[in-house]
Order: C-alpha cells, then sequence, then structure tokens
C-alpha cells in the first residue's frame, strides 16, 4: 500500500469515526437533553406558551398542599436512608468481613427487590398490615396507608441499591492496616471507627444520596400505599393526568431534579477527595473466624433476608388467593388479567416486546457509543461531549425524564408528536434512562482491554471497524450480556419514567398493576407484579447460564 492511500484509509476511519459520533451525539441530545431543556422551557410559560418567568414558581410557594408534599418528600426520603443505610453497611459487613455460612446465598436473597416493580412491597405490605392484614394489629391501630407504608415499603425497595455500593465499599481492604492493628493490640471497635469505616466513607455518602434521591422521585409506592399522604411524585401525576396542569407538573419536575442533582455533584466531589485503598502492595483483606461474631451477623441477615423473602412470599401467595380475607382457597382467576384490565395479558406482552427492544437497541447503542468514546481517537471536544451526554442520565430522576418527554414529544412545532404513546418512544425513553449505568459498565469493560490492539490493527491498515467487530466485541461479550439483562430487567420494572408515555394499546404490565390497585383488585396487581418477578428472575437465571457457556467456549483464553 503506498503513502498516499495509507493516509487515505487513515483518514477514511477518521471521517467514518466522526460522523458515527456526531450522529451518537446527535441521538443523546434527543433522547436526553432536548426533553430536559423542554422540562425547564415549561415550567416558565403559562397554559398559552408564553415566559412568565419564575411566576409558576412564586404560585407553588404559595400553594400551602404543595409546599406541605415538598416537606413530606424531604422528611421520608431522610428517615429512609437513615433506615435503610446502616441496614444495609451491617448486611454488607457480613458478607465481606465475616466468615459466616451462605453468604453468596444472602447475597442473591437481598437482590430480589431488583426483580421487581418498586409497588410489590407495598402490595405486600397492604396484605400484612392493611386493613383486614393478618398482622394489622402490630400496629397498635396507626394505619399503613400513608408514611409509614411509603418508608417501610421504600426501604425494602432500596435496599440492594445500597447494599451493592457498600459491598464494593467493604470489598476492597488492605490487610497490613489489620494485621498493623492486631500487632498494637487495637480493640475491635477503635479498627472498626478508625480503619474500616473511613474505607467505606465513599460509599457511605453514595448510599445514601442514591437512597435519598429514589425514594424522593419514586411514584408507585406512594400511588399504591401513600393513602391521603401526598408527596412530589404524585403531585406530579396528579397535576399532569388530574388536571391537566402542565406547567405546574413541569415545575413539581424541576423540584424533583434539585436534589439529584445535588447529589450527583456532592458525589464527584467526594470522589475527588477518594484515596486508593488497594496499592500495589497492598495485602487482601482475609477475615479470620469468629464465632460469636459470625452467629450474631448469621441472625442478622437471617432476619433482614427474611424480610426481604417474605415480602415477595407474600405478594405471591397473595396473587393465589380467591378473596383475601374471606376465601383463602386457591385460585388461577387473578391471572386470568382480562377481567381486571381491558387488554389483558397484552399488558405483559408489551413489557416483554418494550424490555427486549430496549435490551437490543439500547446495548447496540450504548457498548458502540462507549467503544467510540474510549477507543477511537478523532474529535476529542466531540468525545467528551458525548460521554457528558451520556453521563447526564445519572442526575435525572425517571418521573423527570419521563415529563421532559411529555412536553418535548407534545410540542405543537414538533414533528415527533406521532411517536406519543407508541412503543418507539417507550423504548427510547428507557433507554435513556438507564443510559448511565450502561455506558459505564460499557467504558469500564474496555479500558481493560489494552490499546495495543489499536495499535496493531492500525500499524496493519486494519480499520477500527474491523478491530471492533473480530476483537473487541468478542473480548467484551459477558459485559455486553451484563448490559444486555440490565436493560432489560429494569425495562420490565420500571413504573415513574413511563407513567406518563403509554398509549390505548402500549400499557405497560407496570402500569396495569397501578390501574388494577385503583380499581381494588389488589390479588390481580400481585398477579401481574408476579409475573414480572419471574420473567425477570428467568431472564437473569438464562444469563448466568449464557455467561457461563460464553466462558467456557468463547472466553477460554482468559484462563491459563
Amino acid at each position: 500500500m503506498s503513502v498516499n492511500s495509507a493516509f487515505f484509509t487513515r483518514d477514511r476511519e477518521a471521517w467514518v469515526a466522526t460522523a458515527l459520533l456526531a450522529g451518537l451525539a446527535f441521538v443523546l441530545v434527543l433522547l436526553i437533553a432536548v426533553p430536559l431543556w423542554s422540562l425547564l422551557s415549561k415550567s416558565v410559560q403559562n397554559s398559552n406558551g408564553q415566559f412568565v418567568g419564575l411566576a409558576n414558581f412564586a404560585r407553588y410557594i404559595a400553594t400551602p398542599a404543595l409546599v406541605a408534599s415538598l416537606w413530606n418528600s424531604i422528611w421520608v426520603s431522610s428517615l429512609v436512608a437513615l433506615i435503610v443505610v446502616p441496614l444495609a453497611f451491617l448486611y454488607a459487613y457480613a458478607l465481606t468481613r465475616s466468615r459466616m455460612p451462605g453468604r453468596g446465598l444472602f447475597m442473591a436473597v437481598a437482590m430480589t427487590p431488583l426483580f421487581a416493580p418498586s409497588l410489590l412491597s407495598a402490595i405486600s405490605l397492604i396484605y400484612i398490615f392493611g386493613n383486614q392484614g393478618f398482622l394489622k394489629s402490630w400496629l397498635f391501630g396507626a394505619s399503613i396507608y400513608g408514611p409509614i407504608g411509603i418508608v417501610l415499603a421504600e426501604a425494602v425497595y432500596c435496599f440492594p441499591h445500597a447494599l451493592m455500593i457498600l459491598v464494593t465499599a467493604l470489598r476492597l481492604a488492605d490487610g497490613r492496616l489489620y494485621e498493623v492493628a492486631e500487632a498494637l493490640d487495637t480493640s475491635k471497635s477503635r479498627v472498626f471507627f478508625t480503619v474500616t469505616l473511613p474505607g467505606a466513607r465513599y460509599g457511605l455518602i453514595s448510599a445514601i444520596f442514591v437512597v435519598f434521591t429514589l425514594v424522593i422521585t419514586d411514584f408507585g409506592i406512594p400511588k399504591v400505599i401513600g393513602g391521603q399522604f401526598n408527596v412530589l411524585a404524585t403531585d406530579a401525576y396528579k397535576q399532569i393526568v388530574g388536571q391537566q396542569n402542565f406547567e405546574m407538573g413541569a415545575v413539581v419536575g424541576l423540584i424533583l431534579l434539585l436534589p439529584a442533582i445535588f447529589a450527583f455533584f456532592v458525589d464527584r466531589q467526594v470522589q475527588k477527595k477518594q484515596v486508593a485503598l488497594l496499592s500495589a502492595r497492598a495485602v487482601p483483606y482475609e477475615p479470620k473466624a469468629n464465632a460469636r461474631r459470625d452467629f450474631m451477623l448469621l441472625a442478622f441477615c437471617l432476619l433482614v433476608g427474611g424480610v426481604l423473602i417474605g415480602m415477595l412470599g407474600v405478594a405471591i401467595w397473595a396473587s393465589f388467593i380467591r378473596y383475601w380475607p374471606y376465601n383463602l382457597t386457591f385460585t388461577l382467576n387473578n391471572y386470568n388479567f382480562a377481567n381486571f384490565d381491558p387488554q389483558g395479558w397484552g399488558a405483559y406482552l408489551t413489557s416483554l416486546k418494550m424490555a427486549g427492544l430496549t435490551a437490543i437497541f439500547g446495548t447496540a447503542i450504548v457498548f458502540i457509543g462507549a467503544y467510540l468514546v474510549e477507543k477511537t481517537k478523532p474529535a476529542p471536544a466531540l468525545r467528551g461531549f458525548v460521554h457528558f451526554l451520556a453521563m447526564l442520565p445519572m442526575a435525572v430522576p425517571g418521573l423527570v425524564l419521563g415529563l421532559g418527554y411529555v412536553f418535548f414529544v407534545n410540542a405543537p412545532w414538533n414533528p415527533l408528536n406521532i411517536f406519543y404513546g407508541t412503543l418507539t418512544l417507550l423504548v427510547a425513553n428507557t433507554v435513556a434512562h438507564f443510559y448511565t449505568v450502561a455506558h459505564i459498565t460499557a467504558v469500564t469493560q474496555l479500558k481493560q482491554i489494552d490499546a495495543e490492539f489499536e495499535s496493531v490493527s492500525a500499524s496493519l491498515k486494519v480499520p477500527f471497524w474491523m478491530t471492533f467487530r473480530r476483537v473487541t466485541l468478542p473480548i467484551s461479550t459477558p459485559a455486553v450480556l451484563d448490559i444486555a439483562v440490565y436493560l432489560f430487567v429494569n425495562a420490565m420494572t420500571t413504573v415513574s419514567a413511563v407513567i406518563f408515555l403509554y398509549g390505548p394499546t402500549t400499557k405497560l404490565a407496570s402500569i396495569a398493576i397501578v390501574h388494577m390497585d385503583e380499581m381494588g383488585a389488589v390479588a390481580a396487581a400481585a398477579a401481574m407484579a408476579t409475573c414480572i418477578v419471574f420473567t425477570a428472575m428467568a431472564v437473569k437465571l438464562l444469563h448466568l447460564a449464557l455467561d457461563r457457556l460464553v466462558f467456557a467456549r468463547y472466553q477460554a483464553w482468559r484462563k491459563r
């Protein structure tokens, strides 16, 4: 190949990479940035679309009921964080810093709420502590419909999210620090407060903000078990769906965005101050057996794990009960969804289709986008902009993004309004909502692949797309599977982001649960939630099987 043709090949690759990056930037702007801008614009307009500045915010502050909802959201979210994070920390400590038996099983048990819509825990609490609950007397006359129910249900829903962060924070530790402490005969309590806790500080702060943001923006649980106790998420729903007051709904959406943005920036500041816990000379920490400590931690994990499994079990059991609490005979009538919803099983099938399309197209966009950002050289400013857009959904709650889509797609000037209520819009919204975690997963995988592959390919005049297909993609197959399953499971269980976007023929299973609960068909709602849980778990088990197959056949080079 001549020098001129080599330069031509290199220029062609640069043009292709730049064009793909520009296309990806356009897609992400359309999916993420423009809806958020539409939300901001709507909050400073009146019903006629005229600019009114901060008049809507002033009206919000002057409305006592709306301000009360803001206060309710703040203190409930704070209380849930104060309950969940210490419990998750102790559970994570048991999994990583003890020798108790069954640690893998307890980790799997703690993850079960991830496979269910958030409102499943609220449905279970209704059967346990509701007006006809079998443990109603345990509340000493208090009602589960309100802040008590919201706090308990949100605690169950948020527990695995906090646990994953804290397990990661506690898993890495330098054993030399503990050996020195033992040699100096330092008390266990002092070691905990001077070594263990500071080492997990970043994880603790992240867990607090994650739980707070999840609770303050969750719609499903307050809708099912909140009763007359209003919070910001249900206020946004009432303003948009009930009163068609889009301007005030936009104001509530922006207020919901503030704690998430604050948490995002605090997290970044703390991350800058975080020091490496594992140096090249570090010794992995191996906890020593301690019968008394391990027994106490085992008892604690049995209690917490029992509550989590119990909540899931109650919902599954209730889905097979004929008429609680008067007729407890077994029945499958609750699974005949046509008796409770016009679409019958159609909502579940629509969810399957939406989740499948989200997994397929979302994984392709995310992984190719991450490769362009991480492994190509042209247009560094454009790559940085794409990475910024990819990280933006982390600071945007699902309900807020859904509101942004409502205002963007329904804008009179927007030709894309033909997609409102279609499966296309639901898939686009779901991909945007969960883009950041999938992007981080892909980038982390790509960073582990030596840049020498691209260098050798360039020296051999092999275009980057050939290297991607023949080298990068086969190596990264496990990560691609992880991303696909993550997107599928979250698409099956999402509620808040899609509550405003479905149409008459595209109602999702999670939305059907909300409507069944509204009409009093709680058992049918539990049945639909059970279908989602078992579907998500089946996909995860299939993922584990495929992962093992992939590693056994196509990743054999990883083994010596």
